[in-house]
């Protein structure tokens, strides 16, 4: 009897470590499956440029990066389609969509991570955007020199893209920010492994560059409201 007791008492200890091997290998979708998901706040976007900008930049600049309160649209309780949301912050967009007459430029800019997500807004903004003329700014199938090309020659007023190539656009100077009032950020939205656009390091590093760019001074100016759909 003293014998098998000592045999089985290893054997116990065996399990349990490899159950805690087993709980340390959490995903990060695991943790965010569980939690309930939480709307964006303009704060949530103060924190992020804060800690991007934080470590290699002065007091001065960092101050100079920062956004008041009403450079924020109200943002998206998550009761929204995208159609709504729109509707609710932009209430007089058939009179700008009227008297917006510019080439090179868009009214609305639409900011998400990825071509098919581009896509999908798209679809989901028809109760809302009416006759007007709706660009895809993004890399996949589609060259640069052409999405130039049409800016050039036609007015467009909503702009639908990921930050990588709307960055591209402005730098190559195919696109001006200054007719733009509105830019939305799809913040809330998941991808498959759950990850919202500033948790995929590249889009998030984008965006920010994007902001600092020209926007976040746009926005200071008070030609350009922010909004996190």
């Amino acid at each position: 009897q003293p014998t098998e007791c000592f045999l089985s008492q290893p054997e116990e200890k065996q399990e349990s470590t490899v159950k805690a091997k087993r709980r340390k290998k959490k995903k990060i979708s695991d943790i965010l499956e569980k939690s309930a998901p939480k709307p964006g706040v303009p704060a949530d976007l103060q924190n992020l440029l804060s800690q991007h900008f934080g470590e290699n930049r002065s007091v001065i600049e960092i101050e100079e990066l920062k956004l008041s309160d009403s450079c924020f649209l109200p943002a998206n309780d998550l009761t929204h389609s995208f159609s709504s949301y729109l509707k609710e912050i932009c209430p007089k967009w058939a009179k700008l969509r009227k008297n917006h007459k510019e080439k090179k430029s868009v009214v609305m800019l639409v900011i998400c991570s990825s071509a098919l997500r581009s896509l999908e807004l798209i679809k989901s903004m028809t109760a809302f955007k009416g006759d007007c003329r709706v660009l895809k700014l993004f890399a996949k199938h589609i060259k640069i020199k052409e999405q130039m090309n049409m800016l050039e020659k036609g007015v467009f007023h909503i702009g639908v893209g990921t930050p990588g190539r709307v960055k591209a656009l402005v730098e190559q100077d195919g696109l001006c920010l200054n007719s733009t009032k509105y830019m939305i950020l799809d913040w809330n939205w998941r991808d498959q492994k759950l990850r919202r656009m500033m948790d995929i390091p590249e889009i998030k590093k984008e965006t920010i560059d994007l902001l600092e760019m020209s926007i976040i001074k746009l926005c200071r100016e008070g030609s350009v409201k922010l909004g996190l759909f």
